[in-house]
Parts: structure tokens; C-alpha cells; sequence
């Protein structure tokens, strides 16, 4: 950055014709002129950044870490998102506003609708018990859906898609995923749970769990308790994916869930009703002690 610049009569510009030249504030120029000579990274700037950051939030508290980003360039500082986004994550800074709630569970139709088979259940293995369920995600510029599968007994992600609209595709996408992953001739009384919305009442839906040999079951009208497994992993996926970042495009969102679920939640994320074990490692140790 260059603030005072030499004419062709001597002279120089002042500091402050010269940031109004360039569309700088007086104070972000003199912060940057400060940065040069000290170290971006060291935690005494990042103790400055980290103020700015809480200024910023306080006066704009629906700010993501990108739009902080872009104020604090404004204000002169020198720094990249991923930093903000660590600093504002470190300092629980993010912006966690839902902006709206559009209605997942369409239950005013005329299908078939199926008794709640969970009652007296008791799970003692893999494949006894999948809840389905969906929910929305926001973009940067317009919402989409996803539908995710989960075997209760290990808390496993089997199954999942993400759309831009609510269609029957959505959830026939993650059953079929959840299909392919786990479904073999040898299961036998399974049960396919879900809520009473019109995806998994419709007859394609309803058809292919019966070609498979799978029971369905749905939850009670209005009562938010018998799917709480699969809505407790969408909180899961909210809290510690959806809410932490700002996707730009639909990509962006595929991307990074996909990551959250298959590497993250169903390898590596300790669950405490699993004995502070990942699913994966939950079901791989349930195997071995059922062979030996």
C-alpha cells in the first residue's frame, strides 16, 4: 500500500487526500502500517484481531465468519477467512440464526398411513430398526433438503441426500443408498420408521420397503418423541456442520456434508449412549464379540 506518492512538482500528497484517493480509512491505514513490522500470526495480534472480531459481531450479530472477514479488510486488517473462522469459532463468535423454518412433514394426504411398530421394541443388533427422517439446510441464497437414514442401534448415518426441492426422489435417493449399504436376503424383520409425511407414504416409497421385506412403521401425528433418533442426529449435523459454516452454492453443501457424515460423524465422533465410541467402531466391535 502506498499512501504518499510524489508529483511532478514536488509535493505530496497528505495522508488523508491520499486514503480518500484510495478509499481507505485513516485507521485501517494506520493499522496496516503497524502489521508491517510485526508478525501477523503472533498471538498479540491475534489478541487485536480477536477484539476487532467481538466489535464487529456486536455490532452486526448476524454476520458469518465471511462477512466479518469482509469488514475487517474494510477496517484495514490484512487476514484470510479461515483464520477469522477459527478465531470466531475458538470464541464462539459464529452466527447460529436460523432464518426460517420451512415445513418438512407434509401429513394432510390421502395415503396409506402405518402403526407406530416401535412400541415394546427392544434393539439388540444392527438392521433391527432404521428411522428416516428430513430436514433443510440454508444456502447463502436459497434453501435445500435433506434426507438422511439411521440404524438405531449404532446411531450410523446409512443413508442420506440432498436436494434442491422435497420431492419423493429425496428419499427414495437415501433409501436406496441405505439399501445398497446394508441390505442383504438374510435380514428378517426389519422396520423402516418414520414420520406420516407424504415421501414415505407415497406408494413408490411404500412399495419398495415391502419388495424388501421391510415393516413400516410411523410415527404418532404431532408427537416429537418417536423418531428422536433420527431428529438428534439432525441436531448433531446442525450444530457441528450446518451452523459452523456459510455454503456459497449447492456444491458446497454436498461437499461438505458428505464429509461430515461419512468421515466424520460415522468414523471418528464419539457418541455417549455408544459408550464414547464412533458408530463404526460401535458396529465393529459388536461383530466381533457376536463371532466369538
Amino acid at each position: 500500500m502506498i499512501i504518499q506518492e510524489n508529483l511532478s512538482d514536488g509535493l505530496q500528497l497528505s495522508i488523508a487526500k491520499s486514503c480518500q484517493a484510495l478509499e481507505v480509512s485513516r485507521c485501517g491505514y494506520y493499522k496496516w502500517t503497524c502489521q508491517q513490522h510485526s508478525d501477523p500470526f503472533s498471538k498479540d495480534n491475534d489478541v487485536d484481531l480477536r477484539n476487532e472480531i467481538q466489535d464487529i459481531v456486536l455490532e452486526f450479530p448476524g454476520y458469518g465468519y465471511r462477512r466479518v472477514t469482509a469488514e475487517l479488510r474494510n477496517r484495514g486488517y490484512v487476514v484470510n477467512r479461515k483464520r477469522v473462522l477459527r478465531l470466531m469459532r475458538e470464541d464462539n463468535l459464529l452466527c447460529l440464526k436460523k432464518k426460517f423454518k420451512p415445513v418438512t412433514t407434509d401429513s394432510s394426504h390421502g395415503l396409506p398411513v402405518y402403526p407406530n411398530l416401535l412400541k415394546g421394541v427392544q434393539i439388540s443388533g444392527p438392521n433391527q430398526v432404521w428411522a428416516a427422517d428430513i430436514t433443510y439446510v440454508q444456502l447463502m441464497h436459497e434453501h435445500v433438503y435433506l434426507a438422511v437414514i439411521i440404524d438405531l442401534y449404532s446411531r450410523k448415518c446409512i443413508g442420506w441426500d440432498l436436494s434442491r426441492n422435497m420431492g419423493s426422489h429425496l428419499t427414495m435417493n437415501a433409501l436406496d443408498m441405505a439399501l445398497k449399504n446394508r441390505w442383504t436376503e438374510s435380514l428378517q424383520g426389519l422396520i423402516h420408521h418414520s414420520d406420516q409425511g407424504v415421501q414415505y407414504a407415497s406408494k413408490d416409497y411404500a412399495d419398495c420397503l415391502r419388495k424388501h421385506n421391510i415393516k413400516i412403521s410411523m410415527s404418532r401425528k404431532g408427537n416429537p418423541y418417536d423418531n428422536a433418533f433420527a431428529e438428534s442426529f439432525i441436531k448433531t449435523l446442525k450444530v457441528e456442520e450446518v451452523y459452523l459454516n456459510e455454503y456459497e452454492t449447492f456444491g458446497d453443501a454436498s461437499r461438505n456434508i458428505r464429509h461430515f457424515i461419512e468421515k466424520v460423524y460415522n468414523e471418528k465422533r464419539l457418541h455417549s449412549a455408544l459408550g464414547y465410541k464412533s458408530p463404526e467402531q460401535f458396529e465393529m466391535e459388536a461383530a466381533l464379540n457376536t463371532v466369538a
